[in-house]
């Protein structure tokens, strides 16, 4: 399996998902705070994808 670098603006979406579950641990922001872990787990997994997809 050949991986690829993910685009910049796919790893950017990636980070600020992950990063607004991760602050939310620490600070109720609405809607996220319920949803932390799967924000985490969304913006792991696109960045996953976005590695094994070409032109992602």
């Amino acid at each position: 399996m050949k991986l690829n670098a993910p685009t910049q603006n796919v790893w950017l979406i990636a980070v600020i998902v992950g990063i607004l579950g991760v602050i939310s641990t620490f600070v109720a922001i609405p809607f996220v705070t319920g949803y932390a872990f799967w924000f985490v787990t969304v913006g792991f997994a696109v960045l996953a994808l976005a590695s094994v997809l070409k032109g992602m």
